[in-house]
């Protein structure tokens, strides 16, 4: 699916390392007064997030929240992009990092650097760059982190005298072993049906799928990294040794509530989806380190996260800074969203705090401790201004070849092709390609 650009984002041919200056919205909002009486819409999709709101809406009578529960990741995107085009966006959306540079290349996100830029020292650096898109300008305040990890089920490892594996060879070999030992239990799934956890692990191999310089791209998702990626997930599917159903259906869902999975490659927010999809099982899963390419190495990608924006359909941009600050920076707002929403708060207070509610799902009392270490871990990325047309791209390319190594390595080709040639339709020069 295409998204639409301007006319005028397409002839700046933005980098997201370098945005060029000319391309600031030309109907960025003026602030209204701060004191003025502002109802304002929000999209989100955390859980409980009605919950968050009315107890900011319950102290904040002259700035009142009106949410509205969004589908989330690239459906919300693409409604985004849609009322973007009519100028009818909310006045706040919660936005995946991955997609900010689509929506700033449209220019339908508003620089909020004068109301926010001074929380910078509260977040790591490598999520403050997601929300500043290598300029200036400010598009968003960093909501969650999402460092990759390994969670498992310490009584199906118990049973059949697993290790927690600590390299991908292990993974392997332990995936082979169990599934050998009883054949109605796997290691866990393919990663080749959802293009997020893919993307994540080539990044954690050493992979950019997008790289800027000035503003000219290069397009990197068919190189070695992503090749051995590739194989190596193709060749456990090949060779039977984990699952290859498609992600997120109820048969999938299944597979974790029933046992049929002993493990799961997945972000920190991990124990939320689990607890809605597999309750029966909760406190009978761990957290663990990413298995490595090489043994010693600590080295972790990212699946999802993001940030609270303000669009450039706003008429109120202060008084909805003023809101995200205090959701995503505030003790009282970081805290609801880690007890109500279940997510792993961006903000290095909020992640250092000892007052973080305990994860109950998981019953692991380190488990803040290890996921604060995992997204120290986690390698920078450079995310294209067509995020979503690779992600779609992405299921198009591998839908039909999920069960050979061959066939990931195809859809890798296929898919490099997709974007290259989609960033040149919309007028993005593309070099070495």
């Amino acid at each position: 699916m295409k998204f639409p650009r301007s006319a005028k984002a397409a002839a700046c041919a933005f980098a997201a390392a370098a945005l060029v200056a000319g391309c600031s919205s030309s109907g960025t909002p003026t602030a209204s007064a701060s004191n003025e009486k502002v109802t304002l819409t929000f999209w989100s999709w955390v859980p409980n997030m009605q919950k968050i709101v009315n107890v900011w809406n319950a102290s904040h009578p002259d700035i009142q929240i009106k949410f509205t529960e969004a589908a989330g990741g690239d459906a919300e995107l693409s409604k985004l992009l849609t009322a973007g085009k009519a100028k009818d966006m909310p006045d706040i959306a919660q936005i995946e990092y991955q997609s900010l540079p689509t929506m700033v290349s449209n220019n339908y996100l508003a620089d909020i650097s004068k109301y926010d830029d001074n929380l910078q020292s509260d977040y790591p650096a490598g999520l403050w760059s997601q929300v500043t898109v290598g300029t200036s300008a400010l598009y968003g305040v960093p909501q969650d982190a999402a460092p990759l990890a390994f969670f498992y089920r310490k009584d199906i490892f118990k049973k059949y005298n697993l290790a927690v594996p600590t390299t991908w060879a292990q993974y392997a070999t332990e995936a082979a072993q169990l599934h050998k030992d009883d054949p109605s239990i796997y290691m866990g799934d393919t990663v080749g049906t959802d293009a997020g956890l893919f993307a994540g692990l080539t990044q954690q191999a050493g992979a950019q799928w997008w790289s800027a310089s000035g503003s000219s791209w290069s397009v990197g998702i068919d190189s070695a990294a992503s090749q051995k990626v590739a194989s190596y997930w193709g060749n456990l599917v090949q060779s039977g040794a984990i699952d290859s159903q498609t992600a997120w259906t109820a048969a999938w869902d299944k597979s974790f509530s029933s046992g049929e999975y002993a493990s799961w490659i997945s972000a920190v927010w991990a124990p939320g989806d689990l607890s809605s999809s597999a309750a029966n099982t909760s406190g009978d899963w761990a957290m663990a380190e990413l298995p490595q390419w090489t043994a010693g190495q600590h080295v972790s990608g990212a699946w999802g996260g993001s940030a609270t924006s303000v669009t450039s359909d706003s008429q109120h941009p202060q008084q909805a800074a003023e809101f995200i600050a205090w959701l995503n920076h505030s003790t009282q707002g970081t805290s609801l969203l880690v007890s109500d929403g279940s997510i792993y708060p961006a903000s290095l207070t909020a992640e250092s705090s000892s007052s973080l509610p305990a994860q109950t799902f998981m019953a692991q009392s380190d488990f803040y401790t290890l996921a604060k270490q995992y997204s120290s871990q986690v390698v920078a990325a450079t995310w294209g201004p067509d995020v979503p047309v690779a992600y779609s791209k992405f299921s198009d390319a591998f839908a039909s070849t999920v069960k050979t190594a061959s066939g990931y390595l195809a859809g890798l080709t296929a898919l490099q092709t997709a974007v290259v040639a989609d960033m040149k339709a919309n007028g993005f020069t593309v070099s070495g390609s």
